[in-house]
């Protein structure tokens, strides 16, 4: 597929203002895009969920105590749909990344997602970590971070998959920051039908009155009371 026919498939892409972006990243701890992928694209990934050919492994939470529900990390090559979504969300995200490197003294990251997963596979990061998450009544995810070995690059996003409210209810995106000497701050998200979440995958520089703090970040989803919610998982850097 030539390039010009993969940017039709996401023409949203082109319309983000990462500017706003960052300002919400910074002043929130996380930012809502608009939707990026239609209606029909979100059930053609959510359809994928059940051909296992297209999936390198599946955890059931509730066997690792992770929560109820399941997930499937999609084989090498990626479905079109989440190539795209993985290579061409990962510049400006490394922009950003590389400012917030830059304010808390780390270390920066490589402007392209090739780039990254050179330096992944050097560490012996091979398999990708985009992934299809599906929870039916009752289902919810235990606060988490995903680090898969020593390269992680900080940022990631999802994708809402099903319709709130029409497809499930219940079933919340929850981020909880826990800021140095001060309670944990909890934050909860809805993302619509196609729209995507950015959120840190471990930590975020936040101001403080002299300098810059390291905020920790876990995520989860809440209980899901009725139907069935699926989500898209876009991370950056592969798998040990």
């Amino acid at each position: 597929m030539n390039k010009a026919s993969t940017r039709a498939e996401l023409p949203a892409l082109a319309d983000l203002d990462w500017p706003v972006l960052e300002d919400q990243l910074n002043s929130c701890g996380y930012a809502m895009m608009s939707p990026l992928l239609s209606p029909e694209q979100c059930a053609q990934v959510a359809e994928m969920f059940d051909d296992d050919a297209r999936f390198r492994s599946t955890v059931i939470m509730a066997r690792h105590a992770y929560g109820e529900g399941s997930y499937r990390y999609f084989a090498d090559p990626l479905p079109q749909l989440v190539q795209t979504l993985r290579e061409r969300c990962y510049p400006p995200l490394a922009a950003i990344a590389n400012r917030w490197a830059q304010r808390l003294g780390e270390r920066s990251f490589p402007e392209t997602l090739d780039g990254i997963l050179v330096e992944c596979a050097a560490l012996g990061q091979h398999k990708p970590t985009p992934l299809v998450l599906r929870y039916g009544p009752g289902g919810y995810n235990c606060l988490h971070q995903d680090v898969y070995g020593d390269l992680t690059f900080p940022l990631q996003l999802l994708v809402m998959l099903s319709k709130p409210d029409v497809d499930f209810t219940g079933g919340e995106s929850v981020f909880v920051e826990q800021r140095p000497r001060q309670q944990s701050r909890p934050m909860v998200v809805r993302p619509d039908q196609g729209q995507a979440v950015i959120f840190p995958v471990r930590h975020r520089p936040r101001r403080g009155s002299r300098r810059d703090h390291r905020v920790q970040v876990r995520h989860g989803v809440s209980a899901v009371h009725t139907g069935e919610r699926y989500v898209l998982g876009v991370i950056f850097h592969n798998a040990r």
